[in-house]
């Protein structure tokens, strides 16, 4: 492969079409246009094709520029760590993987300590579906993906759970929404607004039962999977929520809500993914040290 067409094809991509990229690049749209064709005739694949008076990438272009990426991401990488002054410790690299299940604040909490480290840490996190993050595991793309629940054994990756923690859940609500809430705790949340992670989430599916063992049924008004655009929900009093005890305090200052309830027979459990048996990566110890001895308190 011609490197040259493929760094013509990255700068056209990332600059939106011809015009501009031939600006950056110091050459006529003609001449870049001709070695871009000569790219997607060695390939034998369209990269883009028109939209009006635009170009838009195909199928087969969004593939290619997602390989680009990483191709031009490394060349900087070494050429950095060539031209690193002599006698200054290295930067490590750390790519992570968090579960898009995962509320925001708790990941920031453990990855966080990797951060800390003597040795200068650049993180390269990323957010995606838990499926979606072990693929990029098993291809060696991540060092670490951060979810609420392990591995499943029909998965085929080799890569092993580490785990980090566990916390009970408290349910909160916004001062509009608590005059509502009456009697004592679950009973109170009979028949009020709710709002309940997707049904893809570990808690979901131990909170449908926690809620027939207790006999209670709230309005379940809205089924979120970002954790942190559900604390925005409810913030604004559209329903009672859960989030890890953990963040309690947290989620209370930050989004202007007060805890209604606790209970100790829902649990979320959090995991580090690897494909380290015994965690070597220096990050990885970082982060399941400090989350076994101090945020959890394994």
């Amino acid at each position: 492969m011609n490197f040259k067409h493929l760094y013509y094809f990255w700068v056209t991509a990332r600059a939106g079409g011809i015009m501009r990229a031939g600006e950056q690049l110091h050459i006529t749209p003609q001449t870049l246009s001709g070695q871009i064709k000569l790219l997607e005739d060695w390939l034998g694949r369209k990269l883009f094709r028109k939209s009006g008076r635009q170009l838009e990438l195909t199928e087969h272009g969004r593939l290619a520029l997602g390989y680009a990426d990483q191709i031009f991401s490394l060349g900087q990488d070494l050429e950095t760590a060539l031209r690193q002054t002599r006698g200054v410790q290295k930067r490590l690299d750390f790519r992570v993987g968090v579960a898009d299940s995962v509320s925001k604040s708790l990941a920031y909490r453990l990855l966080e300590p990797a951060l800390s480290m003597a040795q200068p840490v650049k993180l390269l996190a990323s957010e995606g579906t838990f499926d979606d993050l072990l693929a990029a595991l098993a291809l060696h793309r991540l060092d670490l993906v951060i979810a609420d629940e392990p591995m499943p054994r029909r998965v085929s990756v080799k890569a092993f759970n580490h785990a980090l923690g566990r916390s009970v859940m408290s349910f909160f609500c916004a001062p509009g929404l608590k005059s509502r809430v009456n009697g004592p705790f679950p009973a109170c949340l009979d028949g009020l607004p709710m709002l309940v992670p997707g049904a893809s989430s570990s808690v979901r599916r131990q909170l449908e039962g926690w809620f027939a063992r207790h006999q209670v049924a709230p309005v379940v008004v809205g089924e979120i999977d970002d954790a942190a655009l559900m604390k925005a929900f409810g913030r604004e009093g559209q329903g009672v929520f859960m989030a890890p005890r953990v963040l309690e305090e947290e989620t209370c200052a930050q989004f202007g809500v007060s805890v209604i309830g606790r209970t100790d027979e829902l649990v979320e459990e959090f995991y580090a993914v690897s494909v380290e048996r015994r965690i070597s990566h220096p990050c990885v110890q970082a982060i399941t040290d400090a989350a076994r001895g101090q945020l959890f308190n394994l």
